[in-house]
């Protein structure tokens, strides 16, 4: 068996491109590099198998902020129009980043040409590079790093096996649009464990996406994340929205939602099923939102909605177990499947939450966006009145598509198009007297079928 080679590199006042490329490419055998103490500058680095990066503590790996610094690194999977990495591999295994550094971008100032107020977003750049996308990789470790201000996706996995998440802190700003913190994309035996995500749009997310050359990077199975914080002004723990492949055995133990918008989310649009999902000892802090982010303080969403009717109806989601959640939320609990029979065997036990008023009003409708009208093929680029592509579209009467009012009122849980909903010990206290536009009715179904309440 080799023996891992280590090699020590300190900082340069140059970028060390070209020399970490090198090294990667032409040495042969298990390699390790340790970037020391100080700031190293860096354009897109091709990853290969057998390859751990250290970066101490005290030492700071900052990316190029310029998208053309990336042309190297080509992914073939294209996000928001998104086609480069920062650090990309494809086919790699035993791949490990560690170490007590940090990871920068400067994505809000570099990737970014303004402020959209009204939204509550920045407007990012048309073209941002994703910081690491690993592709159809093998043994991976991420593990103690800082990483912060990305410019889109932080970390991409897609059609990846064994991976280990520890200890890690993302933070990106909260103004920051498509910056999720963790995507985890047609991935099998995945553990996120001990590490926080700060950012702007969605926490740790799962999706089931296809390439562009129609493949699917497959199913996400066996996923496990335990002992987490999360704080996003999108959902924090979400399944979907890209869902061409099934999601299965899929479990959130022990995390700490904190000053995020949606909580917890099941978002399928695309075909694929999503069936044994837990969530379980999660504490909520949600909060209402700008209209420019998708939710508005919901402790818990699931939906379905057919998103691409010529090709197939959204995938069902089934067996979803909800139980010991608590804290506070501005919106509701929303459960709707756009048919009937869409979402069904949902659990949710022992569910206490205080349901506070928010100051902006946008918690008073339910979202189902992303919805048909939100593909890229069906938005008129360049269209500035038309809203911003996958975020937001403005119908013919200026009114955002996919917002919708509940009926006669915001209740404190709304069910519809649901079979088989199990509700044990939910208890959610609501101001008294009931602020305008909310329903004098805590629990509003409609149709539902096959309902159990036990207190």
């Amino acid at each position: 068996m080799s023996t891992s080679s280590h090699i020590r590199l300190s900082p340069q006042p140059d970028e060390i491109t070209g020399t970490l490329q090198s090294l990667f490419d032409t040495h042969e055998g298990p390699l390790h590099i340790v970037l020391e103490p100080g700031i190293h500058h860096c354009g897109g680095l091709r990853l290969r198998s057998h390859l751990t990066i250290e970066i101490v503590d005290g030492a700071e790996l900052q990316f190029i902020p310029n998208y053309d610094a990336y042309e190297n690194t080509l992914v073939a999977i294209v996000a928001e129009e998104s086609d480069r990495a920062m650090m990309a591999a494809v086919g790699a295994t035993d791949i490990a980043l560690i170490g007590g550094g940090r990871i920068f971008c400067a994505g809000s100032t570099k990737f970014s040409v303004g402020e959209d107020a009204d939204m509550g977003t920045l407007v990012a750049s048309r073209y941002r590079p994703r910081i690491l996308v690993l592709d159809r990789c093998r043994n991976i470790r991420i593990e103690g790093l800082h990483i912060d201000d990305s410019p889109m996706w932080t970390m991409h996995f897609a059609g990846c096996e064994d991976i280990e998440v520890r200890g890690v802190q993302v933070d990106n700003d909260r103004r920051m649009p498509n910056t999720d913190g963790i995507v985890i994309d047609g991935c099998r035996n995945v553990r996120i464990v001990d590490s926080v995500f700060r950012t702007a749009d969605d926490g740790i997310v799962l999706k089931t996406t296809r390439r562009e050359d129609g493949s699917l990077t497959g199913p996400c199975e066996d996923v496990s994340v335990r002992n987490c914080i999360v704080e996003s002004r999108s959902c924090a723990l979400k399944l979907g929205t890209e869902s061409f492949s099934p999601f299965r055995n899929i479990s959130f133990e022990d995390v700490r939602i904190e000053k995020s918008n949606r909580g917890l989310g099941i978002f399928s649009r695309d075909g694929g099923v999503v069936d044994g999902i837990r969530f379980v000892r999660i504490s909520i802090d949600c909060h209402e939102t700008p209209a420019g982010f998708w939710g508005s303080g919901e402790a818990i969403t699931i939906n379905v909605l057919h998103r691409r009717p010529e090709e197939f109806p959204a995938g069902n989601v089934s067996n979803v177990l909800i139980e010991d959640v608590s804290g506070v939320m501005q919106g509701a609990i929303n459960i709707v499947a756009e048919q009937q029979g869409g979402i069904s065997n949902v659990t949710l036990r022992r569910i206490s939450l205080e349901q506070q008023p928010g100051p902006l009003k946008t918690g008073l409708c339910y979202d189902i966006r992303p919805t048909i009208e939100d593909r890229f093929d069906r938005f008129p680029i360049g269209d500035t009145s038309a809203g911003r592509v996958n975020a937001w579209r403005f119908d013919a009467d200026g009114k955002i598509i996919g917002l919708v009012t509940y009926p006669n009122g915001m209740p404190g849980l709304f069910a519809s198009g649901v079979i088989d909903l199990v509700m044990e010990d939910i208890e959610i206290a609501r101001p008294n007297p009931l602020p305008e536009g909310w329903n004098s009715q805590t629990l509003l179904l409609t149709n539902v079928t096959s309902v159990s309440e036990r207190q």
